[in-house]
């Protein structure tokens, strides 16, 4: 077996990761809930409102700040929907499972053992070159 079929069978292995079902499903009830989709919709559409109201000749600021009034109470509501905030937890675990697979790459690429490295400390980010040491 080659690195790159290696790779794939690591993906599989991550695919069967509590911490991607969990991400899998909390993505399938946010996207099977009408109602946060809209309001993704309307933040989104605010979002960009926003952006074209900020960058005319002659922004006007009462425009401005009501836009981003709404876009704010749209952002909290869509955060605050218990599916959201189950998506948010899910996606962090699977991103924090992804970026300690990445470390231990970089570690082993950089030269580690692959039996005995150990993932850095939050906050390093494993490269040693601009670091002012460890502790």
């Amino acid at each position: 077996m080659d690195i790159m079929e290696m790779t794939r069978e690591l993906g599989k292995a991550l695919q069967q990761d509590d911490r991607y079902t969990a991400y899998m499903l909390a993505k399938q009830a946010n996207d099977n809930d009408a109602e946060l989709q809209e309001d993704i919709a309307h933040f989104e559409d605010l979002r960009v409102n926003l952006g074209t109201a900020m960058s005319s000749e002659e922004p006007d600021s009462d425009e401005i700040k009501a836009l981003d009034s709404e876009l704010k109470a749209v952002y909290k509501k869509v955060m605050s929907n218990p599916r959201m905030m189950v998506f948010s937890g899910a996606q962090q675990a699977l991103e924090k499972l992804v970026t300690n697979m990445q470390q231990i790459i970089q570690l082993c690429a950089n030269g580690e053992d692959p039996d005995t490295c150990q993932i850095p400390e939050a906050g390093c980010s494993g490269s040693c070159a601009s670091c002012a040491g460890c502790h």
